[in-house]
């Protein structure tokens, strides 16, 4: 039975691009992911590095692209959060059945992007759904690595057998799913998360 549930954030409640970055980046001379510059994002995204130091050594990469327009570029791949969803949410919080947390690998630029799409007082909303929220950067630790899993599970005593994942990623949905932890592959573009109730009688 599931009594616990950790959301994902991007295309799980706000819809992303997930090729905008780098439509925008090859535009401004941008040529390639480089072992590097892999290195470099997961280093940004789990707190490691600052905002300032990112945006500088990402330029090494767009020499042709000044810090605002990186700026833009990385923030371009975050859409819409629509309303459904966060009404769907908070409604499933009042029900008040499922523990409720969210798991996200993000980075600081994307979050105040986040929060200033939305507005402030929408975001608190969203925020005041979850038990607690763990942001990547935060915790410096990312997704899929067992261990950000585990310190949810820890922090909170979960049982995994109780607990259900949900995420738009398979990777990471596999990495839960090996400590035991049930699972939802969120399908972009054919499921939706206000199914989560049907979902969940289904299973």
């Amino acid at each position: 039975m599931i009594k616990n549930i950790i959301f994902d954030f991007g295309d799980v409640f706000i819809n992303l691009d997930k090729e905008a970055t780098a439509r925008m980046l090859i535009n401004l001379g941008f040529a390639g992911i480089t072992p590097d510059l892999i290195n470099l994002f997961n280093a940004y995204e789990t707190g490691t590095i600052s905002t300032d130091s990112f945006v500088e050594q990402a330029g090494k990469w767009v020499p042709r692209a000044n810090p605002e327009e990186l700026r833009q570029a990385w923030n371009a791949i975050l859409l819409d959060f629509p309303d459904y969803r966060l009404h769907f949410l908070q409604n499933l919080s009042k029900e008040a059945h499922y523990r409720l947390f969210l798991l996200s690998n993000t980075n600081e630029l994307h979050l105040a992007r986040v929060i200033e799409k939305m507005g402030e007082e929408r975001y608190n909303l969203f925020l005041n759904c979850f038990q607690h929220c763990y942001f990547s950067h935060e915790v410096n630790m990312r997704k899929p690595d067992a261990g950000i899993f585990e310190h949810i599970l820890n922090q909170h005593q979960l049982l995994p057998n109780e607990t259900l994942f949900i995420d738009d990623t398979e990777e990471h949905v596999l990495s839960a799913a090996k400590l035991g932890i049930q699972t939802w592959h969120l399908k972009v573009g054919e499921d939706d998360i206000v199914a989560l109730k049907t979902k969940l009688a289904d299973d």
